[in-house]
């Protein structure tokens, strides 16, 4: 279980890097994909199966729409590969950089102190991951507003960034 936690983790590290590193919007929603499947991946793995999967559908659904009005707006013709020289030398200095930060760390992480959620209580009638669930809607409702307003707010801004001078794909008929 250890070694395949350390497969997903490591997925979501690569994936990581691959949206940081690319600057064309095609292979960064790829990267997106990647680390949305592999963050909810370690989460089954600790016990979190329902929240994993509600994150993996709100996710996919809603922040991939993103990704894809603003690859419609920024219409490249001759995106840049993962394999591009620019775009190499950005994903080994952030993995460098992943790795340097991780070595300084290391000192005060250990894997026994991660513990699946289903651990923690003994005879219980529901699941721990569900029980957030319900917390967010009954005491976090405002915070779920705010949530969703700068959620609209990032949408606005990521558009009319990526917009530019120049229209890309969309324009006026």
């Amino acid at each position: 279980m250890f070694f395949l936690n350390f497969l997903f983790l490591m997925g979501l590290i690569m994936g990581l890097v691959v949206v940081s590193s690319n600057p064309s919007p095609f292979f960064a929603a790829l990267g997106l994909v990647v680390v949305a499947s592999m963050g909810c991946m370690v989460l089954v793995g600790y016990g979190g199966t329902f929240l994993s999967l509600i994150l993996f559908l709100i996710y996919l659904g809603g922040m991939l729409v993103v990704f894809a009005y603003s690859a419609a707006l920024a219409a490249e013709p001759y995106p840049e590969g993962l394999g591009s020289p620019g775009v190499l030398v950005h994903a080994v200095v952030y993995f460098l950089g992943v790795f340097a930060g991780g070595a300084v760390l290391l000192d005060g992480w250990y894997e026994v102190s991660w513990v699946p959620v289903d651990d923690m209580s003994e005879f219980s009638v529901s699941r721990a991951d569900t029980w957030g669930v319900g917390l967010v809607y009954s005491s976090g409702g405002g915070m779920l507003g705010i949530t969703v307003g700068a959620l609209l707010l990032t949408l606005i801004v990521v558009l009319h960034v990526v917009r530019g001078l120049s229209r890309g794909a969309v324009r006026a008929v």
